[in-house]
């Protein structure tokens, strides 16, 4: 059966939702009020909610990048036919909400930062598996409708003292892993990428394509669904037990049996969606708004010559670049909680920092704005793991703002463990262990939202003052 339900039959998209208070991420929901969802054209067919009690070999629960993935894979690559089960409409959290950057990246951590905590034999291995993992996601962009835009990613230092940090991950990334990365000045910047005020040099990275998100993660469902998986939308998990070693899924519309479960639903991760994950994920917000195209005038005073993905070195970053429409895209970090995430003081962080980077854009008319969660790991790594080999359940999380590309290889490496194949690289960290709790520990976790509150007021100190 393929269905697209029309847009009205979904109920309104909720902006206070916050997954660390909410019960679940709703039910059959519409996308949150992103650029993506206005111009990724009509859906494609999926398989509509489950009707009926059904028998699947495996559950993928999440529609995201990563779960549509992992459905993809574990058909072209494993034979296996996937259920994919969906609260929402089908990709409907950070995968529709993000600023569509891949990256040669994997959670939030530096090669520098690698080496000091696995030492270099470990991170030159790890460095192979992102490369690999880069390759995944070039090949699945290779293949879709998703507006790619290459060149590699620009690293803006938004202070001159930040020249010393990337000058030092530039001598990392050509001595240690022999990338062509290279330093750049203020006016190597200005006359040659963007003409960003914000920019005392910055670090080229040759690796990074930009894509539409949702455009992206239809070629996923549509390729998916191809392979035999089906997709069923505005399915929440709302209930699972395990029997004899099979996996009770309920949902609206009836019960899932399986005999393995993927989990792949990022930071919209419902509370006590199962005991593995209690306390492992800590969800912050990000910001996002898209300005109206871009004058010729406009075009020529802010000097944009590049689409690449373009980051700077605060530690509560921006990152922003130039759409195909000639709009510009900007986000960072946004609210605390999500009852607090409408207000305009959030916004105007955006609007601030677009005019700061852009004195020419003062006053530009912002046509798209919105926000959305991301799974951030507490020690800042993402994992693709069965955390309990007595429980045939898996999950890929904790991308910290690194998921566009990511995601696809996590998907890939999801499929592999879930169909039972081994791998020489699962002996890395993002593999071999759970994720973690706090540093402080389980006991911690509560009390993770007053600890972000000072640390954002420290790292905005630290970023514009010390």
């Amino acid at each position: 059966m393929s269905i697209t339900t029309p847009r009205e039959l979904f109920a309104p998209y909720d902006p206070a939702y916050d997954p660390l208070v909410s019960d679940g991420p709703g039910h059959n929901l519409d996308y949150a009020p992103t650029y993506w969802a206005a111009t990724a054209g009509p859906a494609p067919d999926d398989d509509g909610p489950v009707a009926g009690d059904v028998d699947a070999d495996v559950v993928i629960i999440g529609s995201g990048f990563t779960g549509l993935a992992t459905a993809l894979f574990l058909a072209e690559e494993h034979g296996i036919k996937a259920v994919v089960l969906e609260a929402n409409r089908v990709a409907w959290g950070c995968t529709s909400r993000n600023g569509g950057q891949g990256q040669n990246a994997s959670g939030r951590l530096y090669r520098s930062q690698w080496i000091e905590r696995w030492g270099l034999a470990t991170a030159k291995r790890l460095d192979a598996e992102i490369r690999y993992g880069f390759q995944t996601f070039k090949d699945l962009v290779a293949t879709s409708d998703c507006e790619p835009q290459g060149g590699g990613h620009l690293y803006i230092a938004h202070r001159a003292k930040k020249m010393a940090f990337l000058e030092n991950e530039t001598r990392v990334m050509r001595d240690h892993f022999g990338y062509d990365a290279r330093m750049l000045s203020a006016d190597e910047v200005r006359s040659r990428y963007c003409d960003d005020r914000d920019a005392h040099g910055a670090m080229h990275e040759p690796e990074g394509i930009c894509v539409h998100p949702l455009k992206l993660a239809y070629s996923y469902l549509k390729r998916a669904r191809a392979g035999g998986a089906r997709v069923h939308p505005s399915s929440p998990v709302i209930g699972w037990e395990t029997k004899n070693g099979v996996h009770h899924l309920k949902t609206p519309g009836g019960t899932v049996r399986a005999r393995a479960v993927g989990i792949a639903t990022g930071a919209y991760t419902a509370p006590g969606l199962h005991p593995t994950l209690k306390n492992r994920l800590f969800p912050v917000l990000s910001n996002s708004i898209v300005t109206r195209p871009l004058t010729d005038a406009e075009l020529k005073a802010t000097n944009f010559l590049t689409h690449e993905a373009i980051t700077d070195t605060r530690t509560l970053r921006f990152y922003y670049r130039l759409l195909p429409d000639r709009r510009v895209q900007i986000g960072s970090r946004s609210a605390i909680t999500g009852a607090d995430a409408h207000r305009d003081v959030h916004y105007r962080l955006l609007v601030d920092g677009l005019e700061r980077k852009f004195p020419a854009l003062k006053g530009i008319q912002i046509d798209y704005s919105w926000w959305g969660w991301v799974d951030v790991a507490h020690d800042m790594m993402p994992r693709i793991v069965q955390p309990d080999a007595k429980q045939s359940v898996f999950y890929a999380l904790g991308y910290g703002g690194n998921g566009v590309s990511f995601s696809a290889h996590a998907g890939r490496r999801l499929a592999q463990r879930m169909a039972g194949h081994d791998d020489a690289m699962f002996d890395l960290p993002i593999y071999d262990s759970p994720l973690p709790f706090p540093a402080q520990g389980e006991w911690a976790a509560p009390f993770r939202r007053f600890g972000q509150r000072m640390l954002y007021r420290w790292y905005q100190l630290r970023d514009e003052v010390l």
